[in-house]
């Protein structure tokens, strides 16, 4: 007979991924300097936990961690995706940023019904709106600058959800795949909606390479990644993904009507109005369904779960609130958005 040596751990690499970037900090160049090395990370454990849980350091080593779960690194070994000190490191990370959420969120709805509630009606002053900002004022510059942020979402837009998807299961489940099936284009590749936004971004002059806008992305705008990507990758926080989500498709509908028409005011181009145009008539659909047979259908089989719900989408509003006052801070005050001014 004859003994075969059992294969080792893949040694594959991403010759497409986004390049790594500079880290912002003793953990996020921890990170870098693992991924790109093969080595453990490297970092002082007293360094997590004086690190700010909303800050530029912590969020963007979270973000460099999660990222091998989507595309990966150029240059990086796909198997550090499961690595364990990685692993061990993000774990920790996570902790901190969880612990900030709840902290914030302490006196946030706990029910379904009071969480959504209030998004399902328009408010009457839009004054705080950045959507309403960028219908009424907004310069092309702003559009671009908003779409360079928003690509690190958009781009990969609906696949943390789908993580969702074999831990749910009736309707819930057939509801969800029936969302996710418009979002990845219904069977046709070229009206996927992260394609559709490439085509934006084309149109506005940006460069729609995956992860190309990684490096200007300043902390709030990692943190509303980040965020999907931590609920998505902990079975244990299914609830809060679906509160996520609904929150999105929820919300999207009257933005992007209003997104539809900024693009129209300062001339971006026909594909820039089109994907917020295509998400006005969608949303609003998934709406509905979202809100009845993905949410309703959860609570049917694991009614224990309306608080991580209630949680997912609380989190989601904060964080958005957040990235919403960082950007009209820095307009208001003439500054870029991004960490450094768009070409």
């Amino acid at each position: 007979m004859t003994l075969t040596t059992p294969p080792g751990p893949s040694t594959t690499t991403t010759p497409a991924g986004p390049r790594l970037v500079e880290g912002r900090g003793e953990l996020s160049d921890a990170v870098v300097r693992a991924l790109g090395s093969g080595a453990p990370p490297a970092y002082t454990p007293g360094a997590v936990l004086k690190a700010d849980p909303w800050g530029e350091d912590l969020q963007l080593a979270l973000y460099l961690m999660y990222e091998p779960h989507y595309r990966g690194f150029e240059g990086v070994d796909d198997a550090r995706e499961w690595d364990p000190d990685l692993l061990r490191m993000r774990q920790a990370l996570e902790a901190r940023f969880l612990h900030a959420l709840r902290t914030e969120l302490a006196d946030a709805p706990r029910t379904v019904e009071d969480a959504f509630a209030p998004l399902l009606v328009e408010p009457v002053d839009l004054s705080d709106s950045l959507s309403h900002h960028l219908e009424t004022e907004g310069e092309l510059w702003q559009l671009r600058e908003y779409a360079a942020l928003r690509s690190l979402y958009h781009l990969k837009e609906a696949d943390p959800h789908v993580w969702v998807i074999p831990r749910l299961t009736g309707r819930a489940k057939a509801a969800m795949v029936a969302i996710e099936y418009d979002e990845f284009g219904a069977g046709h590749a070229d009206r996927i909606h992260a394609k559709l936004f490439a085509d934006l971004m084309t149109d506005l002059g940006l460069d729609p390479t995956y992860g190309r806008y990684l490096d200007q992305a300043p902390a709030p705008l990692l943190a509303t990644v980040n965020l999907m990507s931590l609920f998505g990758l902990h079975r244990a926080l299914r609830g809060a993904l679906v509160g996520h989500f609904a929150c999105v498709e929820v919300t999207s509908s009257p933005g992007s009507r209003r997104l539809a028409k900024a693009m129209r005011r300062c001339g971006a181009g026909p594909a820039a109005e089109h994907f917020y145009a295509e998400h006005v008539e969608a949303d609003a659909v998934h709406e509905q369904v979202v809100r009845h047979e993905v949410i309703g259908g959860l609570l049917a089989e694991e009614p224990d779960l309306e608080e991580d719900i209630a949680f997912g989408c609380a989190a989601t509003g904060l964080l958005e609130d957040r990235l919403a006052t960082h950007i009209r801070t820095a307009w208001q005050h003439g500054h870029s958005a991004l960490r450094e001014p768009l070409p």
